[in-house]
């Protein structure tokens, strides 16, 4: 039996930006607005692996200056920062050498954050083979929600980023009864209307249908909805036979999605990179920031984690 979700995964009281140095303009904005909408403190978070190399003046010795490091990169995002209280938004600048991964990673575990928001982008035709690598490890690995603002995002900073149309990747599966509460409950917080796709692939058309019309099984999946929640929020499903990747994609633009709602789980470190994963080609091509939940975050609700490996394999709702 599934856990509760906690409640600050979708009404956050601290939100985490990780930020490039220069930052991602669409995806700042974005966490800005969301701190903005729920009163949440921003955390500017960078973790930088160079070091400024200086010399002594006595000895004109070359060394790493760790401190000055620090410095230069608190400075790039002081702009940042100013932005944010000037919103009215408590906010907090942390720095640190590393990886950024493994930094981003070790500072949730250290810190009480409800939400992570970042950007990915495709740089070129080679930087495409590895867009979003770092944002791929922290949505496969992270304890809370992490919300990725991807390339071709639209910048809804116009209207202040509204969420008013939520679409969530659901099947009948276990995950799934997390997946949609969670977005029921981001529905509910943002007044919006939810969209419940469930996509048919093509291996698992017979099993899945086994005598059912699609009818019933969009029926079904109304039942993923907490009772609590089933006559706060609009609720539609949609179930149809295809590409779980194509429908998904063509769905959010069909109805004007501002949000996705996606389970990140599995799948091999090649298809994890390249552009023939799932997630890849989600985060890559997604109108609209798109939220996931880590096998962490699953398991956490009381899911078991699948592990899959070297396969660029899909379950509905589980990416």
């Amino acid at each position: 039996m599934a856990t509760a979700l906690r409640s600050g995964w979708s009404k956050p009281s601290t939100i985490l930006f990780a930020s490039e140095v220069p930052a991602n303009e669409k995806a700042f904005a974005f966490a800005l607005a969301q701190a903005s909408e729920f009163g949440a403190d921003l955390i500017l978070f960078h973790a930088y692996d160079t070091l400024v190399v200086a010399a002594s003046e006595t000895s004109g010795i070359r060394y790493y200056d760790y401190a000055a490091a620090a410095r230069a990169e608190m400075e790039h995002l002081q702009p940042l920062a100013e932005r944010v209280r000037h919103a009215g938004i408590r906010c907090e600048i942390v720095v640190r050498p590393g990886l950024p991964a493994d930094q981003i990673l070790s500072f949730l575990r250290e810190r009480e954050v409800d939400r992570v928001v970042m950007g990915t982008h495709a740089p070129g035709p080679i930087g495409k083979l590895l867009v979003g690598s770092v944002a791929e490890a922290v949505l496969r690995n992270a304890s809370v929600p992490v919300c990725i603002v991807g390339p071709d995002a639209v910048d809804g900073a116009y209207r202040h980023f509204a969420t008013r149309t939520i679409l969530c990747a659901v099947s009948l599966h276990d995950a799934s009864h997390v997946v949609a509460t969670f977005a029921a409950e981001l529905a509910a917080q943002h007044c919006a209307t939810l969209i419940l796709q469930h996509v048919i692939g093509p291996d698992d058309h017979v099993a899945v249908l086994a005598g059912r019309t699609i009818e019933e099984i969009e029926s079904d999946l109304y039942s993923l909805i907490p009772v609590e929640l089933q006559d706060k929020i609009s609720v539609q499903t949609i179930a149809v036979p295809g590409d779980p990747t194509e429908e998904l994609l063509y769905q959010g633009r069909a109805q004007q999605a501002d949000l996705m709602v996606l389970g990140a789980q599995g799948a091999s470190a090649f298809a994890a990179i390249t552009r023939h994963g799932v997630v890849y080609k989600v985060l890559a091509h997604a109108h609209c920031p798109v939220i996931t939940l880590s096998p962490v975050v699953l398991t956490q609700c009381g899911v078991e984690a699948k592990s899959v490996h070297f396969s660029d394999a899909y379950l509905a709702g589980v990416f």
